[in-house]
């Protein structure tokens, strides 16, 4: 199975899980709630990608979610290398974890909606990140809350 046909039930850009949305449109704390601002390091800078592997893979081994670290792992990175790309720089990263679920959040500086491209060649050197994050999640998509910027959102299971 590619990336390009797997998990067609995927929420792509669909509203986040109820009890996700509070959290995000309101500004409150989860149970298991880990924040990484990017500002000590430039939002363009290829260090981030590396940084916030590292950082997803202390959160989710500390809350006992290591099952998942690696697919965790390659959601964050499509979604800080996306925030880098076209949304003007990686502002944070937010992992949140509610019973059987793990969510992963980043900010950047563009409100333009994120876009999966058209899987028409296999062989494009970009363009499959968004795909890759439909294929290991259960659903992604965006808020652009008031203020400048986007959140981009995905949830695993746990």
């Amino acid at each position: 199975m590619t990336t390009f046909d797997a998990r067609p039930q995927a929420a792509t850009g669909a509203q986040a899980p109820g009890w996700l949305l509070p959290i995000l449109l309101e500004g409150r704390r989860g149970p298991c709630d880990a924040v990484f601002p990017f500002h000590e390091l430039s939002p363009f800078e290829p260090e981030c990608v590396a940084t916030a592997r590292r950082f997803v893979d202390r959160t989710l081994t500390s809350w006992g979610s290591d099952g998942i670290v690696f697919d965790a792992q390659l959601v964050v990175s499509e979604l800080v290398t996306n925030a880098m790309r076209h949304g003007g720089g990686a502002i944070q990263l937010r992992l949140l974890s509610r019973l059987r679920e793990v969510a992963c959040v980043v900010s950047d500086y563009s409100r333009h909606a994120p876009a999966a491209a058209p899987a028409t060649d296999v062989f494009a050197e970009y363009g499959r990140g968004l795909r890759l994050v439909e294929a290991l999640t259960t659903g992604w998509g965006w808020l652009t809350p008031s203020g400048q910027g986007k959140l981009v959102w995905a949830v695993l299971p746990a």
